[in-house]
C-alpha cells in the first residue's frame, strides 16, 4: 500500500509569481505515476497562475479553501471551495486569488504532469 502525506514533501516548488506547489503524485515524486499526477497549490492574496497551456494533458483544478478566478480560454468564472473546474488540453487557463486569504486547490493532470507539457504564455 502506497500511502504519502503533503509533510513528507521537504521542498515544495515556489515560483516567483507566488504560487506554491506540493507535488503529491507524479513522474517526479518518489512513487512516480504514468497515467496521473495530483499536486496541493497554494496562492497568496492577490496572486494568480501565469497563463499557460498543456497541449497534451488534461487538468482538474478542485477548490480547498478561498475564492478564485479563473480564465479558460476566452470564459470567466468565479469559483469556490468544493467546485471543481475542467480544463481541456490545449485550453489556454489562469487562475486568480480573489479572497484574503491564501487560495488551495488541488490539481489532477492526465496523463501525469511534466514540464514540458505546459507552454506559458506570460
Amino acid at each position: 500500500m502506497h500511502v504519502f502525506s503533503k509533510v513528507q514533501i521537504f521542498s515544495p516548488i515556489v515560483t516567483n509569481h507566488g504560487e506554491i506547489i506540493f507535488d503529491l503524485l507524479g513522474r517526479n515524486f518518489v512513487q512516480r505515476t504514468e497515467n496521473h499526477s495530483v499536486a496541493h497549490v497554494l496562492i497568496p492574496p492577490d496572486k494568480a497562475s501565469l497563463l499557460h497551456y498543456h497541449p497534451e494533458a488534461e487538468e482538474s483544478y478542485y477548490i480547498l479553501k478561498g475564492k478564485a478566478r479563473i480564465l479558460i480560454g476566452d470564459e470567466e468564472a468565479t469559483v469556490a471551495p468544493g467546485e471543481i473546474i475542467l480544463i481541456p488540453p490545449g485550453k489556454s487557463h489562469k487562475i486568480f486569488n480573489v479572497s484574503e486569504d491564501n487560495l488551495e486547490f488541488l490539481v489532477i493532470c492526465v496523463p501525469a504532469w511534466e514540464p514540458n507539457n505546459t507552454v506559458l504564455l506570460e
